[in-house]
């Protein structure tokens, strides 16, 4: 792919920044939370002296975020944290603005890599993660920077994973902010952005009737559930497989079927995989699908379908229409394929609705500003987020949709903590 660059950025056009700038504003439209963070913060500027190093999906809410960590002071250089979840009009945008970007959509793993080692190269004092590939990327190839990064953030559960094994080993070499376990980030983000935008996804590479399908939703974590929730509400008849006794409980009692992946595989229509594991969907799967079985992955890694054995079992393969490749095997039947595996709802849509970000961006700028100031007295290790930022987020979001809320009493606040009264 072609690209425009000089020293500061590469992106894929940068004649694309008007059009960026206007998804941009439509962002800022929707952002209330992040949008009264930037003005209370404008004039005092915290964050000044500070070099963020960026890893995130390239979108119109991320440019929020962007802009709101430089109104407070900071430096910013950026990349995106997949290959296919750049917004090529944002990014432009982005770079117009003097950000040190280098994203762009369609990029090869070999790109991926070198356009981290990018915003690496001005020397951060603080990272901000999606994924963990910017971490571990200083931890594997730039140890040396370590000792100049006060922390870093992560915003996913599976980089929370990854991160925690590693602290676990000892071989995290700075705090790390668990902004995904953060309430106002993984109870709404991952539900309720992940449901609506990865059937976003799918439909905009199928345009099919999602109505009287067999929708199968591998792992009911809060991404599953998000996703087997909105699907429902789409008509689909809805099919859970699980790992863990409790989440398959949960599914039963809300009203999804429950069976193996071997069970679901002869009857799906459609197939999402929302686990964090790998091999979810390997070769006895395809096997056994129906013809025209429509199978997308919402996970952070596209390793969750086995693509490799899908490709050995087809005779052919072709684009049927963007985002959608058929697989036909040698019987005749079709499987379709969406987005190589990737993040359905950033490669084949536009991510989560910006009104969902805006609690998870607000809690990355949160994380930003209590590293600013605290990181160096924090052991190595996976932090949480204080409960008071939570709740002071979820208040700000309540206010801006003009809801009130009742608060405690003094007495009501003394009977809370009074162990001595019973019945």
């Amino acid at each position: 792919m072609t690209t425009a660059q000089d020293a500061r950025f590469r992106v894929a056009d940068p004649s694309l920044a008007d059009e960026g700038r206007l998804l941009i504003e439509w962002a800022e439209s929707r952002m209330p939370v992040l949008m009264s963070l930037r003005e209370k913060y404008r004039e005092s500027r915290p964050l000044a002296g500070q070099r963020i190093a960026g890893c995130l999906h390239v979108t119109k809410e991320t440019a929020v975020l962007v802009r709101t960590l430089a109104a407070a002071g900071a430096e910013v250089a950026w990349s995106g944290c997949n290959p296919l979840s750049t917004n090529d009009a944002v990014a432009a945008a982005l770079a117009e603005d003097g950000v040190r970007i280098f994203a762009w959509y369609g990029q090869s793993v070999e790109e991926f890599y070198w356009s981290i080692d990018r915003t690496l190269d001005f020397q951060p004092t603080l990272t901000l993660d999606d994924g963990a590939d910017l971490i571990f990327r200083v931890h594997s190839e730039h140890p040396q920077l370590a000792e100049g990064i006060t922390g870093g953030s992560e915003e996913t559960t599976t980089g929370v994973h990854r991160l925690r094994a590693m602290a676990g080993d000892g071989k995290l070499l700075y705090p790390v902010v668990a902004v995904n376990d953060a309430e106002t980030k993984w109870d709404f983000d991952n539900v309720y952005g992940t449901g609506q935008s990865s059937l976003d996804g799918i439909l905009r590479a199928t345009s099919i009737l999602l109505a009287g399908k067999n929708f199968v939703t591998a792992g009911f974590g809060h991404c599953g559930r998000g996703c087997a929730l909105r699907a429902r509400g789409a008509g689909a008849n809805t099919i859970v497989t699980e790992v863990k006794p409790t989440a398959a409980l949960k599914a039963t009692l809300e009203g999804h079927r429950v069976m193996t992946m071997d069970e679901a595989a002869a009857v799906g229509d459609v197939f999402i995989t929302a686990t964090g594991m790998k091999d979810v969907i390997v070769r006895r799967h395809f096997e056994r699908m129906k013809d025209g079985a429509v199978v997308c992955n919402t996970g952070h890694y596209d390793c969750e379908i086995n693509i490799e054995d899908l490709e050995d079992l087809a005779v052919s393969r072709r684009t049927i229409r963007k985002d959608c490749e058929e697989y036909r095997l040698a019987d005749g039947r079709r499987i379709y394929l969406l987005a190589r595996g990737r993040l359905i709802n950033l490669a084949a849509a536009e991510g989560h609705p910006s009104e969902v970000m805006d609690m998870s961006f607000a809690n990355q700028f949160q994380a930003m500003m209590l590293l600013a100031r605290e990181g160096r007295n924090l052991e190595p290790g996976v932090h949480e987020l204080p409960e008071e930022l939570d709740q002071e987020i979820a208040g700000i979001k309540l206010a801006s949709m003009g809801i009130r809320i009742d608060e405690l009493t003094p007495e009501q606040i003394a009977y809370a903590t009074d162990y001595s009264q019973g019945t």
